[in-house]
């Protein structure tokens, strides 16, 4: 497997260590109440000057460290300190919900702030899921729209071929798995003869699959911490990644996981594996113009696997949309059928390593997108998640009506770019078309700009805030930004280069169509 990106491995490593102990926790900013004033504040004279040249106060109450008091009162609780700021007053730490609670009893703790944006509370209208915490990503494609309707991948066989799943079995949240006997196989391809898929490591990649599986069904269910969607889902895992070298033979190992998983009957398959360049022998790696869904082997497996087996196959879109020599999807994301996911921020915005669709191509890529801070291989289990939950609503739907109907009930629909694909599946609507429903009009308005005109002002509610993209034609992004509405406008201005350009805010979404002047 090509590893999307250098920061990605190094956060997978880092992160699956620290995961295993504190996947049940959350990050806060501990605020505490006031400071020692005797305490003594440790400044350079450096630092003085500079505040003497800029007439700024020389001793500073935010100088003063932060009481070693309160921190051992923290300590003493288990409560394990990340950093301590003299500037904030406060201390950050990983906290569980019972230690929250705790904390914020103190009386020396003035307030506690969240830091982790994609950690949030959410209540749930089921009584059994109140206080219930979950990822940003899965309020922000609905997850309460599952929950109500009972929906969590049960009776679903899922497939993940990966680069390893060390340490799941020890996993807090994905304990279920093992208890309920969720995983139905496992095989490694890359070593045959291992016996223990879990808990035999052979390269620091040996994580990234036990990640993926958490997007996918990962709940701690004595914290009421819900990571992924299809948390009563079967499972099927193969290992086809090496990670201690990069070469073609592994599109074999995908291959032949597929076949077998195919053959055990498993409809559903996430693989946040990609091809690209980077081959431990350069002479194997791909160039940009073999992204055409038809060239490498994996991309043939692929298609035969959507258009002959009826698989439904979810893939990661790549991480390289920030390295200016390649920035497009890598393969098996390229295939026409397959369904390619992408990475947004907080507001929906393609994140700037989410790879973008070549202009080359006649179809959409990526399809969807979801948030993710940590690559798009971690956005693709989410929406696998997301699959499995549409297919127990309905099964009988083929795996191209459910591609559909995760573009169709995507924010951005029907106005899709190379950048998010159609935006942002929504589980509320995701289950009418699933179920066949009457599904109201998406809020959408196409508004042509006459050749004179310089600029457009689309009227919009004060405070909000709108992302833009600006295409050269109806789906290629030349660029996109956020614009935060002003006197009850977005002002959007003429540009030579720009053909079309997309406006979508929480309620709607608009298409500016620019005249030839």
């Amino acid at each position: 497997m090509f590893r999307f990106s250098q920061f990605f491995s190094v956060f997978i490593l880092f992160c699956s260590i620290i995961f295993q102990a504190e996947a049940q926790k959350a990050k806060y900013w501990i605020i505490f109440t006031d400071k020692d004033v005797h305490a003594k504040s440790v400044i350079s004279e450096k630092c003085i000057e500079n505040r003497r040249v800029l007439a700024l106060q020389e001793n500073q109450f935010s100088d003063l460290p932060v009481s070693d008091i309160y921190v051992k009162s923290l300590q003493s609780i288990d409560v394990q300190l990340l950093i301590k700021s003299k500037w904030l007053n406060a201390v950050s730490a990983n906290l569980s919900e019972s230690q929250f609670n705790e904390v914020k009893k103190l009386g020396f703790v003035k307030e506690i702030i969240p830091i982790d944006a994609q950690t949030i509370l959410t209540k749930i209208d089921k009584k059994s899921d109140d206080n219930l915490r979950v990822d940003f990503v899965m309020k922000q494609i609905g997850i309460e729209h599952f929950l109500e309707a009972g929906l969590n991948g049960n009776g679903i066989n899922i497939g993940v071929i990966d680069a390893g799943f060390y340490g799941a079995n020890d996993n807090q949240t994905l304990k279920h798995l093992f208890d309920r006997k969720q995983i139905l196989g496992v095989k490694d391809y890359v070593n045959p003869k291992k016996k223990d898929y879990f808990g035999e490591r052979e390269s620091a990649s040996d994580f990234h699959g036990t990640e993926v599986l958490n997007a996918i069904t990962g709940r701690d269910f004595k914290e009421n911490i819900q990571i992924g969607l299809a948390t009563n889902a079967n499972f099927y895992l193969a290992r086809t990644d090496s990670g201690n070298k990069e070469f073609r033979g592994e599109e074999d190992n995908w291959l032949a996981a597929m076949e077998w998983m195919d053959s055990l009957g498993v409809r559903l398959i996430n693989t946040s594996l990609g091809y690209a360049k980077g081959f431990s022998n350069p002479k194997e790696s791909y160039t940009p113009e073999q992204m055409d869904g038809k060239t490498s082997v994996i991309a043939r497996a692929a298609k035969m696997a959507v258009d002959e087996k009826g698989i439904v196959l979810v893939v990661s879109a790549g991480n390289e949309g920030d390295e200016s020599s390649w920035r497009i999807v890598s393969t098996p994301a390229d295939v026409d059928g397959v369904i390619a996911v992408g990475a947004t921020n907080e507001l929906g915005m393609k994140m700037g390593y989410s790879s973008i669709g070549p202009e080359f191509l006649t179809y959409m890529k990526p399809n969807v997108s979801c948030f993710s801070l940590f690559g798009t291989s971690l956005a693709a289990p989410v929406l696998t998640g997301f699959v499995a939950c549409v297919m127990q609503a309905n099964p009988t739907l083929t795996n191209k009506e459910i591609r559909s109907i995760l573009e169709k009930s995507a924010n951005l629909y029907p106005y899709g770019n190379n950048f998010i694909g159609f935006g942002i599946p929504n589980a509320k609507r995701a289950l009418n078309l699933a179920v066949k429903k009457s599904l109201p009009e998406i809020q959408s308005r196409i508004v042509e700009v006459a050749e004179n005109e310089k600029q457009i002002e689309i009227p919009m509610a004060e405070g909000d805030i709108a992302v833009v993209f600006h295409k050269k034609n109806a789906t290629h992004v030349v660029t996109q930004e956020s614009v935060k509405v002003k006197n009850n406008f977005v002002s959007i201005k003429r540009n030579s280069s720009i053909k079309q350009t997309t406006i979508m805010t929480q309620k709607e979404v608009i298409e500016v169509i620019w005249q030839n002047p």
